[in-house]
C-alpha cells in the first residue's frame, strides 16, 4: 500500500488476548497495531478502527499516537459473536494508510448462566481414564463450539479425532477457586448421525504429591474430573447445549499410571481400538462418577497453550560403564520422548530421564523423590508410535532399558513442551561464551514456563516460586511475550494471597504443607506481587494489568506496614534473605552475608515504591501520597540503620549494596559514589567471582555500572572460574543452574540435597545485557519511548540487542573498530528515544534507523613490572597477571592453584607473596620466573 508517495502498511491488529483458533476471553479486548513504515520520524495523528460483525460496520476514531493496548471502543461483545478488526492510520503529515489485514475473532468466553455442564469422572481416585458419551445429529450444523476444562489433565476427541494440539490441558491454576475453560470450534468434526465425544483424563497436578521428604502428600483431594458442554449452532438459526449429562461412560485404558514425577506407564495390550468414534462398542463401559462439591470458577483461558514446540533428535547414542544405553539429545529441554518401536507381546521398554551424567551414568540423585521413568509395554501387534501425554520430564539424557532389537537413533526423539509463548528478543555479543549463556536463559525460560513459571521442571518440585519470577521477570518480558502467561498466574497470586489475609505465599498455586501454616510474609518472594505487574506495565505498556493487580498490592504493602510498625524497618520474622549465596554450605542455602533483615527492609521499600506509583495510575491520589509518604520513611529508616555517612554499610555485603543502589534506596551522589567504590573492591577481592545469591545477582552489575566501575562489570560477567556465569557454560551447560556449582569441577554432582541443572533465576543478569550492555530499554512503558544507553565493555569488541516493542522491532548496538566505537540504533515507528551515548549528552530521536561514532575510551596501559611485592588488587586487576600465578601454581600442584584462588582476598595494600607464604618453596620459584617472563614480555620494545 502507499500513502501519498511514500510506504506506509499498517498490520492485522492485536486483539488481546486472541487465543487458538481466533477466541477472544473477555468482552472488552485491549486493540493494538503497528506500523510499518520507513518514513524517519513517522507519528501517528490518529487511527481509524473499524469493526465488521452481524452483517454492519462500526467505525471509531483515536486521536493522537496511542496504538498499544487501547481500550475497546464498541459494545460488549456478546458470547460467541464473531467479528473483524481493522485499522487504518494518518500520520502527522496527514496522509494516510489503507486499512489493515482484518483481524478475525470470536468471543470465546460464556454468559454468566452458561456455566460448564458438571464434572465427571472415573472411579479410581489416581489412575487415568477414558470418558465418552454419544450425540445424536439430525439436522445441518453451522458451528459447534466445545467448552471444556478440567481438574486433571485432558484431551477431547471428536468421532476419533483430537480437537487440537495442546498438551496438559487446561494447566495448573489454583484449583479451589479457578479452573481453565477452553474454548474450541469443533464444526469440521461433528457429522450427521451419531457422534461420540471421548475423553482421555489423568490426574496431573491435581493428584500429585507435594512436599518434600516425607512430608509429601497430595493437596488436592478427590480424582480427575471433567466438565464438557457443546454448543451447537444449526443451519437453520436454532441452537442447543449439549453436556452428555447422564450419558458419560468411563473405564480404564492403557495408560496404566500417570504423574508429574513418577512418569507415565502405557500398557498397549489394553488399547481400546476406536474408543472415541461411533464405530466402537460401549460394551464394557461403566457409568461415569459426577464429582460432588462446589467447582472452582471457569476463567476463560487467557494464557496461551502449552505445545509440542519444537523437537530434538538423539546426538549421541552412549554406552556407560554398567553397560546402559544412553541416549544425548545435546541440550538440557523439557519434554517427553516419541518412540517408533517394535517387538513381542509383554516387552517393557523403560526411560529414565536425568540432566547429567556422574561417573558415566545418569545422574538420578538430583531427582529425589521423582523418578522420571516412563514405560511401555508392547501388545505385539507390529509396529508402534508412542509417546506419554500425562507427564513431563527435565533431561538432556535418557537411559533406554529393554529395547527390542537394535536401537537406531532415528527410532526415538524428545518433543520439546512449553507454554507457546512468542519469542520477541535476543541479544549477542564478541564472546561467545557470553552468547552461550544469553542462548541458556532463554531455554530455562522455555522450559521453565509450561502452564505456570517454575523452578524447576525435573525433580520433585516444579513449584510456582514467586521469589524465582520475581527477579527474572524483566528478562522474561524483553525475550517473550509473556504478559498474558503472567497475568493469567498473577490471578491465581491474588486468590492464594486474598486466602491468606493479605500474605503472598513463597509458591503460588499454594500447595506445599509449609506455606499454608507458615503464613508470614517473606521478602523478596511474596514482593512478587507488586514487582511482577509492574515490570510487566513498564514493559508492554497495559495498564489492565496494574488494575487488576493494585487491590493485591495494597493488600500486600499493608501487610509489611504492620509488621515493621512505627520503626519502618522489617527486621523479625523468617526469612530466606539473598538465597545461595555461593559461600553457603551446600547443605544450608539459605546462610547468605547479607542481613536478611536489610533484604526484607530494601524489598518493603521497593513494594511501597512501586505501589504508590500504581495508585497514580489505578488508585487515587490520596492512596499515591499515603504510600509516597510510606516510601520516603522506609528509606529513610534504612540508610539511618544500615548505612553509615561514609557510604559502608552496616552489612558489609555485595548484595547490601546492590540492593542499595539498584533500588535507589540512596540518593546523595557523593554516598552513591562511596558506596559504588565499595562494592567494586568486594568485587576485586573475590577475584572478580560472583557472591551473591538470588536476591543481589540481578542487581550486581546494575549498581557497579551506574557509579562508573564498568570494568568491575565486565570482569564479573566475563569470568570463567567458579562461581560465575560462565563457569557452567565452560562445563558444558546448555541451561541456567540452580547452584552457581551444581556440576563440580570434577565432574560430580554438588553434595547438597537441592541440585537442579534448570533454574532461570540466576540468568536474570540478561535483563542487564539488554538494558545496559547493548542500551536497549524502555523509557516509558510499552517502549513508547526507548532509552538508549549502551555501555562498551572492556573484553568485548560488540553487542547488540533487539526487542519486538508494542510498536516494532527496536535495536541498539555497538562495535569496536580501531580507535572508535560504531553505535547503530533501530526505532520503530510511532516510538522516539533518548539516546546518550558515552561521554556525549542526551539526543532526542525518531524512528528510523540511527548510527553515531565516537572516538573510544583508550584503555589504561598494561602494568609491566611484575614480581612476588605485587599488589593483589593490581595482580587480580590484570588477566593475564592474575592467570599468571595460577597457571604456574596448577602446574605443579592443582591443589594448591585451587586453595589460592578460593582462600585469597584481593585487597590492595597487601603484596602477592603474603598468601604464597606457606606454600612450598619450589612452586613460589615457580611464581616468581613466570612474573620475570611477564615483565619482560611488558618490557620488550
Amino acid at each position: 500500500m502507499t500513502a501519498g508517495g511514500y510506504d506506509l502498511l499498517v498490520a492485522a491488529p492485536r486483539i488481546g488476548p486472541l487465543l487458538g483458533e481466533h477466541f477472544v476471553p473477555v468482552s472488552r479486548p485491549a486493540l493494538s497495531w503497528r506500523v510499518q513504515t520507513e518514513v524517519s520520524g513517522w507519528v501517528q495523528r490518529r487511527a481509524f478502527i473499524r469493526l465488521s460483525h452481524s452483517d454492519r460496520d462500526q467505525e471509531f476514531v483515536v486521536e493522537g499516537a496511542a496504538s498499544v493496548a487501547v481500550p475497546w471502543p464498541f459494545a460488549e461483545l456478546r458470547p460467541r459473536e464473531r467479528g473483524a478488526v481493522q485499522v487504518r492510520v494518518e500520520g502527522g503529515d496527514g496522509r494516510s494508510s489503507d486499512w489493515s489485514p482484518a483481524a478475525q475473532f470470536t468471543a470465546g468466553f460464556l454468559d454468566p448462566d452458561e456455566s460448564p455442564a458438571a464434572f465427571v469422572g472415573g472411579t479410581a481416585d489416581d489412575s487415568p481414564v477414558l470418558l465418552r458419551a454419544a450425540l445424536d445429529i439430525s439436522r445441518p450444523v453451522r458451528r459447534a463450539l466445545l467448552y471444556a476444562t478440567a481438574l486433571g489433565v485432558y484431551q477431547v476427541e471428536v468421532n476419533g479425532r483430537p480437537v487440537d494440539d495442546a498438551e496438559l490441558k487446561p494447566g495448573w491454576t489454583s484449583y479451589q477457586r479457578r479452573s481453565t475453560l477452553e474454548t474450541t470450534d469443533v464444526t469440521d468434526l461433528i457429522r450427521a448421525g451419531e457422534n461420540v465425544v471421548g475423553v482421555r483424563l489423568a490426574g496431573g497436578w491435581l493428584t500429585e504429591r507435594w512436599g518434600f521428604r516425607d512430608a509429601a502428600r497430595r493437596f488436592y483431594q478427590g480424582p480427575p474430573a471433567v466438565a464438557v458442554r457443546l454448543h451447537l449452532q444449526y443451519e437453520d438459526g436454532t441452537a442447543r447445549w449439549w453436556d452428555g449429562v447422564g450419558d458419560w461412560r468411563c473405564r480404564l485404558g492403557p495408560s496404566v499410571s500417570a504423574s508429574l514425577y513418577q512418569g507415565e506407564t502405557y500398557d498397549q495390550r489394553g488399547e481400546i481400538p476406536g474408543w472415541s468414534s461411533p464405530a466402537s462398542s460401549a460394551d464394557g463401559w461403566e457409568p461415569a462418577t459426577r464429582r460432588d462439591g462446589t467447582p472452582p470458577v471457569a476463567a476463560p483461558r487467557t494464557a496461551p497453550e502449552v505445545r509440542v514446540v519444537t523437537r530434538r533428535p538423539v546426538v549421541d547414542v552412549l554406552t556407560t560403564p554398567s553397560g546402559k544405553t544412553v541416549l544425548d539429545f545435546g541440550e538440557n529441554l523439557v519434554g517427553v520422548l516419541h518412540l517408533r518401536v517394535d517387538g513381542p507381546a509383554g516387552t517393557e521398554v523403560v526411560l529414565r530421564h536425568a540432566e547429567v551424567l556422574e561417573h558415566g551414568e545418569i545422574a538420578t540423585r538430583p531427582l529425589r523423590n521423582a523418578a522420571a521413568t516412563d514405560r511401555l509395554i508392547l501388545a505385539g501387534t507390529g509396529p508402534v508410535d508412542w509417546r506419554p501425554t500425562a507427564t513431563f520430564h527435565g533431561f538432556r539424557y535418557a537411559q533406554v532399558d529393554g529395547w527390542p532389537g537394535e536401537l537406531r537413533p532415528g527410532d526415538i526423539e524428545a518433543l520439546v513442551l512449553a507454554s507457546d509463548l512468542e519469542s520477541t528478543g535476543g541479544f549477542t555479543c564478541s564472546s561467545e561464551l557470553v552468547n552461550q549463556l544469553h542462548d541458556n536463559v532463554g531455554r530455562s525460560m522455555r522450559g521453565n514456563f509450561l502452564s505456570i513459571p517454575t523452578d524447576c521442571p525435573q525433580r520433585d518440585e516444579r513449584l510456582g516460586w514467586t521469589g524465582d519470577i520475581q527477579v527474572f521477570a524483566p528478562t522474561a518480558a524483553f525475550l517473550a511475550d509473556c504478559l498474558s502467561f503472567l497475568a493469567s498466574w498473577l490471578a491465581d497470586v491474588r486468590i492464594e494471597e486474598d486466602a491468606a489475609g493479605g500474605v503472598v505465599p513463597i509458591v503460588v498455586p499454594a500447595v506445599l504443607p509449609e506455606s499454608r501454616r507458615l503464613l508470614e510474609p517473606i521478602a523478596a518472594w511474596g514482593d512478587a506481587i507488586t514487582v511482577v505487574p509492574w515490570t510487566l506495565y513498564d514493559r508492554f505498556g497495559d495498564q489492565a494489568v496494574l488494575r487488576d493487580n493494585y487491590p493485591a498490592m495494597r493488600a500486600w504493602t499493608d501487610v509489611l506496614t504492620a509488621r515493621a510498625g512505627r520503626t519502618r524497618l522489617w527486621d523479625s520474622g523468617h526469612q530466606i534473605g539473598d538465597w545461595l549465596d555461593p559461600d553457603a554450605p551446600p547443605d544450608r542455602p539459605g546462610a547468605a552475608k547479607a542481613d536478611p533483615g536489610l533484604v526484607a527492609t530494601a524489598y518493603f521499600f521497593r513494594s511501597a515504591q512501586i505501589t504508590a506509583e500504581t495508585a497514580l495510575i489505578a488508585g487515587t491520589a490520596e492512596e499515591a501520597e499515603r504510600y509516597a509518604v510510606l516510601r520516603d520513611e522506609i528509606a529513610e529508616a534504612f540508610r539511618h540503620r544500615y548505612v553509615t555517612p561514609s557510604g559502608l554499610m552496616v552489612s558489609d555485603a555485595p548484595t547490601a549494596y546492590a540492593l542499595a543502589l539498584g533500588f535507589g534506596l540512596v540518593t546523595d551522589p557523593e554516598r552513591m559514589a562511596a558506596m559504588g567504590g565499595r562494592l567494586a573492591e568486594l568485587v576485586r577481592a573475590s577475584a572478580y567471582r560472583i557472591s551473591t545469591g538470588f536476591v543481589g545477582t540481578p542487581l550486581v552489575c546494575d549498581a557497579l555500572t551506574m557509579t562508573g566501575h564498568t570494568a568491575a562489570a565486565a570482569r564479573l560477567l566475563l569470568q570463567t572460574e567458579c562461581p560465575s556465569w560462565l563457569y557452567p557454560v565452560t562445563m558444558g551447560a546448555t541451561t541456567v543452574w540452580e547452584r552457581w556449582d551444581s556440576l563440580l569441577e570434577d565432574g560430580t554432582v554438588n553434595p547438597g540435597e537441592m541440585t537442579s541443572f534448570n533454574h532461570y533465576a540466576l540468568g536474570a543478569v540478561a535483563d542487564w545485557l539488554h538494558r545496559v550492555v547493548a542500551g536497549l530499554a524502555p523509557a516509558e512503558p510499552g517502549y513508547r519511548r526507548l532509552l538508549i544507553r549502551p555501555t562498551p565493555l572492556p573484553g568485548l569488541d560488540h553487542a547488540e540487542a533487539w526487542h519486538d516493542t508494542p510498536y516494532g522491532r527496536a535495536v541498539s548496538g555497538w562495535r569496536r573498530r580501531d580507535d572508535v566505537i560504531d553505535f547503530h540504533v533501530t526505532v520503530p515507528p510511532g516510538a522516539a528515544a533518548h539516546v546518550q551515548l558515552p561521554s556525549t549528552d542526551v539526543v532526542e530521536v525518531g524512528s528510523g534507523e540511527h548510527t553515531w561514532t565516537i572516538t573510544a575510551d583508550i584503555a589504561p596501559g598494561m602494568q609491566r613490572e611484575w614480581s612476588l611485592d605485587s599488589d593483589l588488587a593490581d595482580v587480580v586487576d590484570d588477566p593475564q597477571a592474575y592467570a599468571v600465578v595460577v597457571d604456574a601454581l596448577a602446574g605443579l600442584d592443582p591443589q594448591q592453584a585451587a586453595a589460592f584462588r578460593k582462600n585469597t582476598r584481593f585487597v590492595r595494600g597487601t603484596a602477592l607473596r603474603k598468601p604464597l607464604e606457606k606454600i612450598p618453596r619450589p612452586l613460589i620459584a615457580e611464581v616468581e620466573r613466570r612474573l620475570a617472563e611477564l615483565t619482560r614480555v611488558r618490557q620488550a620494545p
